[in-house]
């Protein structure tokens, strides 16, 4: 639960978001020219807005799936304990798969599903993050397309949440919290 009260300071606006996925789409569409069909795995919840508006932007054959894994609950702090919440319905064995993450921090969530979906083998695994935090990363992971690197802020909106708050703004923005008189 929320208790101290902060505000939201915009960092990355609607307009810079949309530009960006138009560009990564391309490479992205490039990247997996030869394939019949992309399955494109987004990880909940943070990574839903990015993802349905990349897929928009991908004009290719794409199958869309979901995985939901947390680091964090409600903190703002992750715990470095991964714990799948809910699998893919579908099988990737062979197949060209696209992981789509809202954000890379320490790196430990997505290390630990490319672990879990490399076990799966896909015939293609590659990796997009809207944003990325590299002065927080604790494992060697790196995603092969970033829409933003930030500095080491806690952000909401486009999907991201604090303590399931905020998902709804259109844009990135810096959480600051007020002092309490």
């Amino acid at each position: 639960m929320v208790t101290q009260p902060y505000v939201i300071d915009e960092m990355i606006s609607a307009k810079a978001i949309a530009a960006r996925i138009e560009a990564l789409a391309a490479e992205i569409k490039k990247a997996y020219a030869g394939t019949d069909k992309l399955v494109v795995v987004g990880l909940l919840r943070g990574s839903f807005v990015f993802i349905a508006d990349l897929v928009r932007e991908l004009d290719m054959n794409v199958e869309v799936d979901f995985l939901e894994a947390s680091s964090y609950g409600d903190s703002m702090e992750s715990s470095r304990e991964v714990r799948i919440l809910k699998d893919l319905r579908g099988e990737i064995g062979g197949r060209d798969v696209l992981v789509v993450e809202d954000i890379v921090d320490t790196g430990f969530t997505l290390s630990h599903v490319l672990q879990l979906l490399k076990s799966r083998n896909p015939r293609k695994l590659e990796t997009i993050a809207l944003l990325d935090k590299p002065s927080r990363r604790e494992t060697e992971i790196r995603a092969t397309w970033t829409g933003f690197e930030i500095p080491d802020e806690f952000v909401v909106g486009y999907g991201i949440d604090f303590a399931q708050r905020n998902r709804n703004l259109p844009y990135i923005g810096k959480v600051r919290f007020l002092e309490e008189s």
